[in-house]
């Protein structure tokens, strides 16, 4: 940013503005009112002689010049309350870590491995399907399902995924068909239809009813083979199987925690698998 601006409150309001997408929503956690939010926006482009939002009746959304802006004041912000935050004695450090449901699972059954014995981080898992952002600080460590492409994130490669039916000895033979946005669940749309004994929207759902006996899930082998009760009914589906990364923000990447907690994790799903 080359140009001069007289007041850098007004990028702070650019900050509350861009991360909730609205002049309402913004007014809330910036304690201004809607419509000085907007002619502040307005005075703030102009001295930029940018433009940063495109107005509609759905919010403010981001220009490519806007996502720039927030991305650089994201950038020095991060390193502003690093310079700023005394670190207390005994307090542990925050890492937020997202995951979908299954890496989640074998995580959460390994929790002390990962914070330590005794803890010297503390975890907040967001399990999610969908990916959050890493770049914009949504989460610090996220799991990817290829190499990250952004020249801001950081990657290690683990094991390989791949997926297979499974159900109990008891089952009955008709699939549980799992209603989310994955590759496993558009693959069940596709070869199973409407054909299923019983449908959910959350995917450990479908690993309960295949312990239940109720039907055949279509589970990631480094599950499904750890249940005593189930065995595969099939092979492995090849157009499911992929990379599994681990992600972080290369500004984070050498942070002790975050480290401690990279670390700690992939020798947990290195083992689990």
């Amino acid at each position: 940013m080359n140009e001069k601006i007289d007041n850098w409150d007004d990028l702070h309001l650019f900050l509350a503005v861009a991360r909730e997408g609205g002049l309402s929503a913004a007014a809330r956690t910036s304690q201004r009112s809607a419509a000085t939010l907007g002619r502040r926006m307005l005075a703030l482009e102009r001295a930029m002689g940018r433009e940063l939002f495109v107005r509609h009746d759905r919010g403010y959304e981001l220009t490519a010049e806007g996502r720039k802006l927030l991305d650089d004041l994201t950038e020095i912000e991060t390193r502003l309350i690093r310079l700023t935050t005394v670190p207390r004695e005994r307090e542990r450090p925050l890492v937020k870590v997202s995951a979908g449901t299954w890496t989640t699972l074998v995580l959460l059954d390994h929790l002390d491995a990962i914070t330590g014995t005794p803890a010297d981080i503390r975890l907040r898992f967001l399990s999610a399907e969908n990916i959050l952002d890493i770049p914009h600080r949504e989460v610090v460590i996220g799991f990817r399902n290829r190499r990250p492409t952004e020249d801001s994130l950081a990657g290690r490669k683990l094991s390989r995924v791949e997926f297979a039916p499974y159900a109990s000895k008891t089952t009955q033979e008709r699939w549980i068909k799992v209603l989310a946005d994955t590759p496993s669940a558009r693959w069940l749309e596709k070869t199973i239809g409407n054909d299923a004994v019983c449908e959910v929207n959350a995917p450990r759902n479908s690993l309960d009813l295949a312990l239940a006996g109720k039907g055949i899930a279509l589970l990631p082998t480094f599950i499904g083979d750890r249940q005593a009760t189930l065995q595969r009914t099939g092979n492995t589906i090849p157009e499911l199987a992929h990379d599994q990364w681990i992600v972080t923000h290369q500004d984070d990447r050498h942070l002790p925690e975050v480290r401690r907690t990279i670390d700690r994790v992939c020798r947990v799903l290195e083992g689990h698998k």
